[in-house]
């Protein structure tokens, strides 16, 4: 039986940091590839854009700005009333919900064109737009009643400004504004290196993930249950709003994965600066040790399973 070998490599940097090697990714590379695939899967969306009416596309991206608006709101009652976590870190987690993983969505795509499914090419666009929301409600919901002690401008500037958004937005403007024919010599480069790039990176995640056991040890049996069930409740909204979308078996998938996902980059930073008293160990123990994994190994073979069941 064979394997796709990309969540392996998530699986070997796991194991070997579990096993005390001592495989190390030089923190340069590490940088290194997160700025190429971040651009890389902006700079094929806005391709794909181009090619799109906007008048086509706008009720979509308005479709997933309100899921990732959901998915928070939903996630803070579960984290408050049936795991009792003070407001700020219920309010933190449910941030780190309501974004999205670039890196899940990455082996998402990897996946879809391995079994060569079609989808709809701006999807890139719906991670972006996913990007933000679920940061500035789970913030919202901290300070509930006590907006003046948010400091908005370093806040506004740690979110719209962050790397993550700079490299997937701004690709998104090149390749949308270059166009196919323009974008085409530097192919090689940023789509045919693409799958490489990317093993390399969850090599890395997974040296991460198993780093940060202990904190979600002492977090409790709560957190890693929330972590399971988080995102089968989010993959569902995720269905939902590509239903309602109009989305194709592929493109709903691929909702359905960023719904799924949990931000462990754009929103660690944000939470710090506007919540600082949250816990962040919380956050980043969930979403990187328990939701990452779990949907690299097993949610997005089931949400590829249950997109062909209700839509293909």
């Amino acid at each position: 039986m064979a394997f796709d070998p990309v969540p392996l490599f998530f699986v070997l940097g796991f194991l070997a940091r579990l096993a005390r090697s001592d495989l190390k990714i030089p923190g340069q590379l590490y940088e290194a590839l997160s700025i190429y695939l971040l651009l890389a899967i902006g700079l094929k969306g806005g391709v794909e854009l181009a090619k799109e009416p906007f008048f086509e596309v706008a009720p979509k991206a308005g479709v997933t700005i309100l899921l990732g608006v959901l998915i928070p709101l939903v996630a803070f009652p579960i984290l408050t009333r049936l795991g009792r976590l003070p407001r700020p870190d219920a309010a933190s987690i449910a941030g780190h919900y309501g974004s999205v993983s670039a890196v899940t969505f990455a082996v998402a795509l990897d996946f879809l064109r391995a079994k060569n499914v079609p989808f709809e090419a701006y999807a890139p666009l719906f991670l972006v737009l996913l990007e933000i929301p679920g940061i500035i409600v789970g913030i919202l919901l901290a300070r509930m009643g006590n907006l003046q002690t948010v400091r908005w401008g370093p806040l506004a500037h740690e979110v719209l400004l962050g790397k993550s958004i700079v490299l997937l937005a701004g690709g998104l403007v090149v390749g949308w504004l270059a166009g196919p024919e323009k974008i085409a010599p530097l192919e090689p480069f940023y789509f045919v290196g693409f799958k490489g790039a990317l093993s390399l990176f969850l090599l890395e995640m997974g040296l991460v993930a198993a780093g940060q056991i202990d904190a979600l040890k002492r977090a409790g049996v709560f957190l890693t249950v929330f972590g399971v069930v988080m995102p089968l409740i989010s993959a569902t909204l995720g269905f939902i709003a590509a239903a309602i979308a109009g989305l194709s078996a592929g493109g709903a998938m691929l909702l359905a994965t960023l719904a799924a996902s949990a931000s462990y980059i754009a929103a660690p930073a944000a939470m710090r600066i506007a919540v600082p008293e949250a816990n962040p160990a919380l956050s980043i123990g969930a979403s990187l040790v328990v939701t990452f994994p779990f949907n690299i190994l097993v949610g997005i073979p089931l949400y590829y399973f249950v997109s062909q069941q209700i839509i293909g």
